[in-house]
């Protein structure tokens, strides 16, 4: 979602500032602007569309000053125009937010009745309007601040700019994700740590509710009821090269090369030292003590949660249930005793699942979590927080994340089985033996990229597209869809290969390209059967299998994509590399915004 990035410096604030924002460009974003602080003047700059257009501006229109604030903006109430671009600005307030008031009509009325007027459609603008109000009634502005976060219902994170305040900010976060930054006489404010990566390794992160009063010498944090809040200042260490395309292209590219590389350091991070034993420290949850787990996600993360239903309960023997984020809270399900909810997110701040785990804080016997970024909101709120090592992915639609979510769970489902007595000690050696083959692979099929950019150029063609897996590869098919509609803007759908004729072959035609993901399993011949439905009514088989796979095909088959051969349990992990292949060259191909694809951005933390 928008990023926010706030300056107490001794350097001119703009071009820290504009550096920050580029770091935060991985979340997406249709505006940005910045506010400064200069002679005691507030004043800003503000652009549609990418950063480079504010940059421009402010080469005609430069702003003075070592106090300011910054922001991108993702349009929620709004259209992404000038007037609705932030910073927005009341009289001596400037204000930058991520989130959503949720209450905004109702304090737009009430401001309306003092007749004070609106120049935005946004709901940020009421937050710098009555913060206004309270300093126009003689409150200082921080205590203007405050009294206007008492007033807000909804999510934000938020950081004030006043004018004639050079030495203040003040920032706040209810439910969207904020950090404080520590340099020598110089402070900083940032939506993550990656912004304030090139400035300081000095990191305070705001809980839930916190408020924090920022000027260059010091911070005072209070928690949601007014009291100080001593909380911990780290010392991050932000790996920056992982924020350069390092030759690439595009990051996506990037990040999918990277994919042997962290997947090794996953398995050398959760195995035992001989590489035949599972080790998830002291508190592992005992699964032999667990009935029943519930899995809940979002978009990426789901299909790897739904992937994970496959090997708990075939490997294991553990009941699971599947949900997405968005609608279990509200469906509010019933926890049975014995239940253990594990809960995966790329940024752990996902507004969704985060709202999940808290509903299943006090009903579930254990909560864990999957997470990219182990200081996140869900891994501080989990009984076990697992992370997954993937490292910064800046790229919006997921890769590494995604195969390194997709390694974590498995081992969880081994350790599961094994707990439950359903895998013995060598059983398991061996398939972790397997496992650590499984970067070797994906190097294997990285090499053979120039099959995939070939392949894409037929569906770079098309206005849709057909995805189609069964059993483990069901799932893989789900996000094959998903990474073609993410960064290609091509329609695809994904079904399991058996409901093909339940419905979906009516789509079938001479221009419809059909992806299948099918190793040669023991659904491999079912998988073919459905292949001969789709080319007896002129579809456009594209094939994704091993060797013994595309041979057993048969004649007729549009494109075939050959993967090495890879035990079927590790199959989804190899196979994930030909769906992003696709959608990335595909989207080359058509010449969209690989990295920054419309109207989405990486992390969401508003419902």
């Amino acid at each position: 979602m928008c990023g926010i990035v706030g300056v107490l410096g001794k350097h001119e604030a703009a071009p820290v500032l504009v550096e920050a924002l580029k770091l935060l460009e991985y979340r997406g974003y249709d505006s940005a602007g910045i506010a400064t602080i200069n002679n005691g003047q507030l004043d800003r700059r503000r652009a549609i569309g990418k950063l480079v257009n504010l940059s421009d501006k402010l080469v005609h229109e430069p702003l003075a000053g070592k106090a300011g604030i910054g922001h991108t903006r993702w349009a929620t109430h709004g259209a992404p125009n000038l007037s609705n671009t932030h910073p927005h600005r009341a009289g001596p307030v400037a204000v930058v937010h991520n989130g959503i008031i949720e209450n905004y009509r109702e304090l737009r009325a009430d401001l309306s009745e003092k007749g004070i007027g609106f120049d935005t459609d946004t709901d940020t603008e009421t937050v710098a309007l009555l913060t206004h109000y309270y300093m126009t009634q003689g409150a200082s502005p921080s205590e203007a601040a405050k009294q206007t976060l008492t007033r807000l219902e909804g999510a934000y994170a938020l950081c004030f700019l006043f004018d004639g305040e050079a030495d203040l900010l003040v920032a706040a976060r209810k439910g969207s994700p904020l950090a404080i930054g520590h340099g020598g006489d110089e402070m900083f404010v940032g939506s993550d740590a990656i912004a304030l990566s090139p400035f300081t390794n000095q990191i305070t992160y705001l809980e839930e509710g916190d408020c924090a009063v920022v000027t260059r010498n010091s911070v005072v944090i209070t928690d949601a009821h007014g009291t100080l809040a001593n909380r911990e200042m780290r010392t991050l260490q932000i790996d920056n090269t992982r924020v350069d395309k390092a030759g690439h292209k595009h990051f996506m590219a990037k990040e999918i090369a990277e994919q042997p590389m962290v997947i090794g350091d996953a398995l050398r991070h959760y195995l035992t030292e001989d590489g035949l034993d599972i080790d998830l420290g002291d508190k592992a949850l005992d699964f032999s003590k667990i009935d029943r787990l519930s899995l809940v996600a979002c978009g990426t993360a789901y299909y790897a949660c739904v992937t994970a239903k496959y090997w708990f309960e075939q490997v294991a023997g553990l009941p699971v249930d599947v949900d997405v984020a968005s609608e279990f809270r509200y469906r509010e399900p019933p926890i049975p005793a014995r239940t253990a909810a594990l809960f995966v997110s790329q940024s752990g701040e996902t507004a969704d699942t985060l709202a999940a785990l808290r509903y299943c804080t006090s009903r579930a016997d254990r909560v864990l979590s999957v997470v990219n970024v182990p200081e996140s909101s869900i891994a501080r709120e989990s009984d076990l927080a697992l992370p997954i090592h993937a490292g910064t992915e800046i790229g919006v639609a997921s890769t590494k994340a995604f195969t390194c979510q997709l390694v974590v769970l498995l081992l969880l489902a081994l350790k599961a089985a094994k707990d439950r007595g359903e895998m013995d000690a060598e059983t398991l050696g061996k398939h972790l033996t397997e496992l650590r083959r499984i970067p070797a692979l994906i190097n294997l099929t990285l090499e053979d990229d120039s099959a995939f950019r070939s392949a894409s150029k037929g569906l770079a063609k098309a206005d849709n597209a057909l995805f189609l897996g069964r059993g483990l590869m069901f799932p893989l098919a789900l996000e094959g869809a998903l990474k073609l509609k993410e960064i290609s803007y091509i329609h695809a759908e994904a079904y399991a290969s058996g409901e093909l004729k339940h419905g979906p072959i009516a789509l079938v035609d001479k221009k419809m390209p059909v992806v299948v993901m099918a190793p040669s399993d023991g659904l491999f011949d079912k998988t073919v059967s459905n292949m001969q439905e789709v080319m007896a009514r002129g579809g456009k088989i594209m094939l994704v299998s091993d060797a013994k796979g595309v041979s057993e095909a048969g004649d007729g088959v549009w494109k075939e994509l050959v993967l090495p051969d890879v035990d079927p349990i590790f199959a989804p992990i190899l196979y994930a590399i030909p769906a992003q292949l696709l959608a990335y060259h595909t989207a080359v191909a058509k010449g969209t915004d690989v990295d920054q694809p419309r109207n989405l951005a990486k992390s969401v933390t508003v419902e």
